[in-house]
Parts: structure tokens; C-alpha cells; sequence
């Protein structure tokens, strides 16, 4: 089959390798899309995967093409998207439900081959199984959507509240419509993107600006969700929040990155600070709330490219060229 490999930090070809075989309890899913989100990037860089070369690709859906013998859940033909989430069950975190936080923590794309390919791997217990209606192309939405939801699930946020989200890209957007589900008073975005911030307005944002000093609440938000990662973004957005309210850090930043806070209006202000990483008992819940046209993928997904230019779909999402690009195994050059 025809796979992205990343080698070495720096070096990604589109080559020849060989087609993946199931266990026991695992499906081969015929890729019909996988995206690209900021996750590829660090690999490509050389960072989160545990060792290279590695096939990537952890947001992508498609078609059973086989089963393995112990296998009854889902059938050859079955359309799927894909939980890369693989956690030992078995550590300290596992058993106390915190799944996300593994001492073993692996997932596909990441540490084993993923769905930048013609075809990819999957022990059957990941499989959501789409309804007639879902294309699959938009299906591998479902994986970024999933973190979104685990997101609102650590702020338990209230019917009523005020909303600040930092950054209109991908993740921004989804928090956004999410936002606007689950009965947010307003919603406002922050980016410095034009075309982005247009397409918040498009999706539903309160109001949109290319800084918070620019929005009208002087007293604050309820809640302030960074979705940039980027250290400037994050102090200014912690000093948004109103008292009583909570910053949650959603966009991953360089591990070396540092930002200061007060801690005394920490205190004082009784300001909750929380983080959302990855996938927590989320990704069924987030496949029912796509199927059910929580999303809007067409504003989402930008670029739909041959999965032969995987390099030049890396970059393009490197250089912040529109929003969600994926990768088409069947589609031509």
C-alpha cells in the first residue's frame, strides 16, 4: 500500500509499504480521510512519537476491509471512524478512569502505524460505526471533535455563561460550536486571521476581534478557552477571566514553553485553571454529536489532497493556510 512515512525529523516521503494485517480483535479500515491537525507537526519534528520512522495520521475514518477471526462487533463494508486512543488498562491512571494520562500512553499515528495510508490498523473496541447520512471523509472530524468534548467535560460549564476562545483555527471553531450547543449567553473569538475570524461569525460567534481589548466586557468571562498554544495568547487570555471563573488550556504548547500568571489573583479572585488533553471516555459521545450536525465540515475542512502529497499537505498546514487539511487515499493527483 501507499503510506506517509515520517523518517527523521524533517524528512516525510509518500512510498510503498507493506499492507497491515489484523490480530484476533483488530479491523483493517480502507482510509477514506485523515487529517492533519498540530500533533503531526511535533512528529515531523521529532517530537511526541516515541520512535521513528512512524506512519502518522490519528484523525481519519473509512472502510472495514478486514476483520480478524475473533472479531463479530462490525462486518467487511462497515463504515467507520477511528478512537487512536490505546491505553494500557493496566497502570495507575487506567484504573482510576483517567485513561488520558497513561504511564503507557500510545496511540495510532502516534506510536503505531496510522491513517496517513491506503489502509490502517485498529483494535475493533475503537470503532464507532457511522450511520447512513455521515460521509466519510467529514467522519474523521470525530477524533478533534472527541477532545472538544473533553474538554466541556472538565469545565462542566453552566447554561448562561459568558465564553472568550483564543485562536479560530480548527479546535477554536469546534469549541465554538460546541459552546453555542451546550447554551453559552455569547461566544467570542479572538484571532488575528481575517478569513478565520470571518468564519467564526459564519459558525456563530457573538463577536469577533483581533484582540480582547477590542470586545466589550470590561468585566470579563466566565470562561476563556486558549486553542493557540502560543504564550502570548495564553497570558492575555488568563487575564480575561472574570472572578470566580476558570482558563482552560486547550492548545498544546512547546514543552519548554512558560507562562506567568499571578498566582495572589489566583487567590484572590478564586480563578480555577484547568487543561484538556486528548480523549477521555469522549469519542462515542462525540460521533453521535456529529452524526446529529453538531459540526459544520464544509467551513472546517479546507483542503482535501492526494495522499501522495502528504509533504506539501504538512506544510501547507505548517504555513496556517486555511483550516483543516486532509489527506484522500483515493483521491488522484
Amino acid at each position: 500500500m501507499r503510506a506517509a512515512v515520517i523518517h527523521e525529523p524533517g524528512k516525510v516521503s509518500v512510498e510503498t509499504v507493506p499492507d497491515p494485517t489484523p490480530g484476533p480483535r483488530e479491523v483493517v479500515v480502507g482510509v477514506a480521510a485523515c487529517g492533519i491537525c498540530g500533533t503531526d507537526l511535533h512528529i515531523a519534528e521529532g517530537e511526541f512519537a516515541p520512535s521513528l520512522p512512524i506512519i502518522p495520521g490519528h484523525e481519519f475514518a473509512g472502510e472495514v476491509v478486514e476483520v480478524g477471526s475473533e472479531v463479530t462487533e462490525v462486518r467487511v463494508g462497515d463504515r467507520v471512524a477511528v478512537d487512536p486512543s490505546l491505553f494500557c488498562g493496566e497502570c495507575h491512571y487506567c484504573k482510576i478512569g483517567r485513561g488520558n494520562l497513561c504511564e503507557r500512553w500510545a496511540a495510532i499515528g502516534v506510536s503505531v502505524s496510522g491513517g496517513a495510508a491506503e489502509f490502517a490498523k485498529a483494535p475493533v473496541k475503537n470503532l464507532a460505526v457511522l450511520p447512513e447520512g455521515v460521509r466519510m471523509e467529514d467522519a474523521a472530524l470525530i477524533e478533534p471533535l472527541s477532545c472538544v468534548v473533553r474538554g466541556f467535560d472538565i469545565l462542566s460549564a453552566r447554561v448562561g455563561q459568558h465564553l472568550l476562545i483564543y485562536g479560530a483555527g480548527t479546535m477554536g471553531l469546534m469549541n465554538l460550536q460546541m459552546a453555542t450547543r451546550a447554551g453559552a449567553v455569547s461566544v467570542s473569538v479572538v484571532d488575528t486571521n481575517a478569513d478565520r475570524l470571518a468564519t467564526a461569525t459564519k459558525l456563530g460567534a457573538t463577536a469577533v476581534a483581533t484582540s480582547a481589548d477590542d470586545l466589550d466586557r470590561p468585566q470579563g468571562w466566565e470562561i476563556v478557552i486558549d486553542c493557540t498554544g502560543v504564550v502570548a495568547a495564553i497570558e492575555d487570555g488568563f487575564n480575561r477571566v472574570r472572578k470566580g471563573g476558570t482558563f482552560m488550556q486547550f492548545g498544546v504548547s512547546a514543552e519548554k514553553a512558560v507562562a506567568r500568571f499571578s498566582p495572589f489573583r489566583i487567590y484572590n479572585e478564586e480563578i480555577t485553571i484547568v487543561g484538556s488533553m486528548a480523549v477521555l471516555h469522549s469519542y462515542p459521545r462525540a460521533a453521535e454529536l456529529f452524526a446529529a450536525g453538531l459540526l459544520d465540515a464544509d467551513s472546517i475542512i479546507t483542503h482535501r489532497l492526494p495522499l501522495e502529497e502528504y509533504p506539501a499537505a504538512l506544510e501547507a498546514f505548517r504555513a496556517g493556510k486555511g483550516l483543516k487539511t486532509q489527506v484522500l487515499p483515493g483521491k488522484k493527483a
